[in-house]
């Protein structure tokens, strides 16, 4: 990198103050505040992979771009990716009344580059002297927050969007994998039935015998995709060897007693059939009821797996606003809240922490944009299931009710809490108190940028044993 002083002889310092006047977002800001410019800066030749600023260092100076080109590459856990690039014309780094200290990612020269750069110890007398220069830094300090914020939440809802797959996968598998394995038991208990069926049919049971037969078929049917009421497993169990030892006894295929088990038929209906009915057609009979109910169970097996996997996608279309497009609209916050549950779920189950969901029916909606209230909620949940681990008896409680013309939402867990020195950071973009590789600091940051986008507010309590954060959104007006 080669430097020489603005400073310097009075033509050089000349030919500085034409070269700022010719730069696109300076042309407008008067020749006196060029000329102070210049003489309180630094020209820089830096030559190509030159690092400009690296992430996480102090950004020392604001840079205005000559020549050359700058990109900035951020890697917000989802690998290093650029974000933004300034030219010829453009100014980086360090701005006026910025709050940034150090870069969130690796800023590096793309081919040779002239830059003017001017110390952050010159920047109070810079606002002092040069009103005109401040105040166009301060609209390009704003588009450039806007610019950065809108990767932050693209990158925030790529990371959700991952949180969201692993936790649909999780889901949809329990169910999917139920109804594949009933369909396949289907195919064969419906081969069993028939082929009972054309048995019995060739039987020659005469009408009082068919009626009985009914009878005890209804009985069983009626039941079969119900869940017997017992004592225990055991005394399901129980049930089940009564049921075979009687098959045994009356010479009928004991195999059909988990099937019956699993019904309110009674002994005393089945000793009445071994009393109409010759021992090789009881046999049929049984076989045939059996096989009846095993299909419908299954058949209801089938019909639950597939509600759960329709219920599953409706609640993940209803948390992303798939087919709807970013615009303020009337948002249901208990069923967003709802829907944030479904989808995170199964994460709960693997830490072996409850979630308890409080809406009272009445709750107002909130006007918002559903698809970034629901990151607000599930970064929130993600957040207390995370800061909870494998907590015994961990308890996540989420509450929502009506305050005035506010809906207010609390996320409250039972976990170690959040030491008081990091409450006033806890919000920062990029502060994280995970373990590295476990976090991106940009959760909770994103929390509050969308929280105070929708006019509301966001604030922590914290001790040992009880963690909240609280979400208040103006309530939009009724009808």
């Amino acid at each position: 990198m080669d430097q020489s002083s603005a400073s310097g002889p009075a033509d050089a310092h000349e030919g500085i103050v034409e070269r700022l006047a010719a730069h696109r977002l300076l042309e407008k800001v008067p020749r006196p505040e060029l000329v102070w410019l210049a003489a309180h800066g630094t020209l820089e030749r830096r030559d190509p992979g030159d690092f400009v600023v690296k992430a996480g260092s102090v950004v020392p100076s604001m840079l205005i771009v000559l020549t050359g080109n700058i990109a900035i590459h951020v890697d917000r856990g989802l690998g290093p990716r650029k974000v933004m690039e300034w030219g010829a014309g453009d100014v980086t780094g360090l701005l006026p009344f910025s709050r940034m200290i150090r870069g969130p990612g690796d800023s590096f020269v793309n081919g040779a580059a002239e830059l003017f750069s001017v110390p952050r110890e010159e920047f109070p007398e810079l606002i002092r002297e040069c009103p005109v220069l401040t105040e166009t830094l301060v609209h390009l300090m704003v588009d450039r927050a806007r610019h950065f914020m809108s990767v932050d939440l693209l990158d925030e809802k790529m990371m959700s969007l991952g949180r969201l797959s692993a936790g649909l996968a999780h889901e949809l598998n329990n169910p999917a994998s139920a109804a594949a394995r009933a369909a396949s038991l289907l195919m064969d208990g419906l081969v069993s039935a028939d082929s009972a069926a054309r048995e019995l049919g060739a039987s020659g049971l005469n009408a009082e015998q068919i009626a009985l037969v009914n009878e005890v078929r209804d009985t069983c049917i009626a039941s079969a995709s119900m869940t017997l009421t017992v004592e225990s497993p055991i005394r399901q169990a129980d049930r089940e060897d009564e049921i075979a030892e009687w098959c045994e006894r009356h010479g009928a295929d004991p195999g059909v007693a988990h099937a019956l088990a699993r019904t309110m038929v009674e002994l005393q209906q089945l000793e009445l059939l071994a009393s109409k009915l010759p021992p090789r057609a009881l046999d049929l009979v049984l076989t045939w009821i059996a096989g009846g109910c095993n299909v419908r169970s299954l058949a209801s097996d089938i019909e639950r797996s597939a509600k759960r996997i329709h219920d599953l996608v409706t609640a993940v279309k209803r948390f992303s606003y798939m087919d709807r497009a970013a615009v303020s609209e009337r948002v249901d916050v208990a069923r967003s809240l709802s829907d944030t549950i479904a989808v995170m779920a199964y994460k709960a189950r693997e830490r072996g922490t409850s979630v308890a969901l409080e809406v009272p029916t009445e709750l107002p909606a909130v006007n918002g944009r559903g698809s970034e209230l629901n990151q607000v909620w599930l970064n929130l949940l993600d957040n207390a299931l995370d800061a909870l681990g494998t907590t015994p008896n961990g308890h996540i409680r989420i509450r929502a009710e009506a305050e005035g013309t506010w809906v207010v939402v609390r996320f409250s867990d039972n976990g170690p809490g959040i030491p008081p020195e990091l409450h006033r950071r806890i919000f920062d973009p990029f502060f994280t108190t995970k373990g590295v590789g476990q976090g991106t600091g940009l959760g909770l940051d994103t929390v509050q940028k969308v929280v105070r986008s929708h006019n509301g507010e966001v604030d922590l309590s914290s001790e040992p044993g009880r963690t909240e954060f609280r979400v208040a959104l103006p309530a939009a007006p009724s009808g």
